[in-house]
């Protein structure tokens, strides 16, 4: 039971301190006190450093050389484009492969993406990364499964190293984006459930090149 209960506690760290680097109460690019974060937290150093690791796989901090933990920088808009032309260039060969894969592949695999196409709104009275943190993870769930039902497990390992979610989420959230990403997500099922790679393709490139535009006026306020 000891385990469980240290992973418990390592988790709810990982969350209290992931949601204060999205809502912008650890300030981007400010240095993290470990031994200050675990008193603030009530905690032992231990799942403090536990949570801070897991952060810097999802890039949303940094460690460096005599200065430890700092949260990493919000996307300047060179790095934004970048990672539109890199989301590009993966997802739209991975919804190829799905769709030209489709004939072979089990119904009830199609129907988990379905169901991931469908994107909570906003949580009622909850406030900052709080109010979307459901909407983030499940927009990452179904192009995560997209990715692997590609079958091409590096693919796949790309796309969701890339953790697009959490970067472009602490940017800005456009309040309509649950809306109209689910229903961007249901033509991408339906190209891919059509078995044509081109449809597939087309359908993600519009549904990405969408979202870009939906995240502009971020950069365009800066």
């Amino acid at each position: 039971m000891r385990p469980a209960r240290r992973l418990t506690l390592t988790d709810d760290v990982y969350e209290t301190v992931r949601a204060q680097v999205m809502d912008h109460v650890v300030a981007p690019g400010a240095r993290i006190n470990i031994d200050a974060l675990a008193r603030d937290l009530q905690v032992s150093p231990t799942p403090v450093r536990e949570a801070l690791a897991r952060l810097e796989a999802d890039g949303l901090v940094r460690k460096r050389p005599l200065v430890g933990y700092t949260a990493t920088p919000l996307l300047t808009r060179d790095e934004f484009d970048e990672l539109v032309e890199m989301r590009l260039i993966l997802e739209t060969a991975a919804a190829r492969r799905a769709a030209a894969r489709s004939a072979s592949t089990e119904p009830a695999t199609l129907d988990l993406l379905r169901a991931a196409a469908d994107l909570p709104g906003p949580v009622p009275g909850a406030q900052g990364y709080a109010s979307i943190a459901a909407f983030t993870a499940q927009d990452a769930r179904f192009h995560n499964l997209l990715a692997e039902r590609s079958g091409n497990r590096m693919l796949h390992d790309a796309v969701v190293r890339l953790r697009p979610h959490l970067h472009l989420f602490r940017l800005h959230f456009p309040p309509t984006h649950y809306r109209t990403s689910g229903a961007e997500h249901h033509r991408i099922v339906d190209a891919v459930a059509s078995g044509d790679p081109d449809r597939a393709e087309t359908a993600v490139r519009e549904h990405l090149l969408a979202a870009r535009q939906r995240h502009l006026p971020f950069f365009r306020q800066g």
